[in-house]
């Protein structure tokens, strides 16, 4: 290493210098950065190594949105620990910034209790430099989506140990199921824009008829992993059902609950044919009354199924997601009917 490099090393290591978060924030010789990643640098936070990929996802031309948890008080996690440094690594950052503290004036009696931790033996020795290959150093970080969320000060346990292939039993560890969390965070769904008849403007008393050709919706899949360890997670978000709110009380729904459920072929309702127009749609809206110069919003929303597997046969079920858009219906009187 040059001496500018190390300079600049030592400097940035010294800026970071001051609290338990800080004591994780930087990886030495642990793996490389992926690109996308489900935490992010935050002053002296550290950056997660949750990488992402997805599987199904609509074309980046259309519309897309993130799902909306319908389970009460659900949400993914604000903070966890995921292992980070290796015992050598680990031990090279933290003396470089011993020395960095001793050569600025520092107090020593400020590192006393740090010392004793991680190199006097309360309760490790050396860094566990000896088990170097044999653990990691696992540290606390942030989601980078709820940075601002209470609950992201809530990992400030300071780094520790575990013992390779042996995870350790602390609450917020990263495990499979915080994985499936991240990755049902990171699920993007296309809108959910319907087909009508009458296209552009409804008829008062008579059916519209709504319905999703068969491959609008698709099974969206992501999969979170983080690598070197074995630990990955993947999501799968499957579409059940299509919820309409007509946007007034002068409607009235195919069917009643508004709830138009996904045929086996993967479309919902059908498609207006010639000489339906005084039927009842499987999936629709009737409007009681014409609009006065101000259109109604239709709310159409898809209800997707989230299941997830994992590391070692873990499985399981989330909260279903919704995703809405809405779209103008104008309705006029019946003078007469070209259907």
């Amino acid at each position: 290493m040059t001496r500018g490099r190390a300079v600049a090393v030592l400097t940035a290591a010294a800026c970071l210098f001051g609290t338990p978060a800080a004591l994780a924030a930087g990886r030495g010789g642990a793996g490389s950065q992926e690109t996308e990643t489900s935490g992010e640098s935050f002053g002296q936070e550290l950056l997660s190594r949750v990488a992402f990929a997805t599987e199904g996802a609509p074309s980046k031309a259309r519309h897309t949105g993130s799902l909306t948890p319908t389970g009460v008080g659900w949400k993914a996690p604000a903070c966890w620990y995921e292992p980070y440094w290796k015992a050598k690594d680990f031990k090279t950052f933290m003396e470089a910034k011993w020395s960095i503290h001793k050569s600025a004036g520092g107090n020593p009696k400020d590192l006393a209790d740090v010392k004793a931790r991680y190199k006097s033996g309360h309760p490790y020795k050396d860094f566990n430099a000896g088990k170097n290959g044999k653990g990691m150093w696992w540290v606390a970080v942030k989601n980078k989506d709820m940075k601002d969320d209470p609950a992201a000060g809530a990992c400030t346990r300071p780094p520790f140990w575990a013992d390779k292939d042996k995870p350790p039993k602390v609450p917020q560890a990263i495990d499979p199921k915080t994985l499936a969390a991240l990755a049902y965070q990171r699920t993007e769904v296309p809108d959910t824009k319907v087909e009508l008849k009458p296209e552009v403007k409804s008829m008062v008393k008579l059916p519209t008829w709504v319905w999703l050709d068969k491959g609008t919706f698709q099974e969206v899949k992501v999969r979170a992993e983080l690598p070197g360890t074995g630990l990955w997670a993947e999501t799968t978000a499957k579409p059940i059902s299509l919820h309409l709110e007509p946007g007034t009380e002068d409607a009235q729904t195919y069917p009643a609950s508004g709830e138009c459920t996904f045929n086996k072929d993967g479309s919902i309702g059908t498609p207006y044919v010639k000489g339906s127009a005084q039927q009842e749609p499987p999936c629709g809206i009737t409007y009681l009354r014409a609009t006065e110069g101000q259109p109604h919003q239709l709310t159409a929303s898809v209800t997707w199924e989230i299941s997830w597997r994992g590391t070692g046969d873990a499985k399981g079920t989330m909260p279903d997601g919704t995703f809405e858009t809405t779209q103008d219906m104008n309705v006029q009187e019946v003078q007469s009917v070209n259907r």
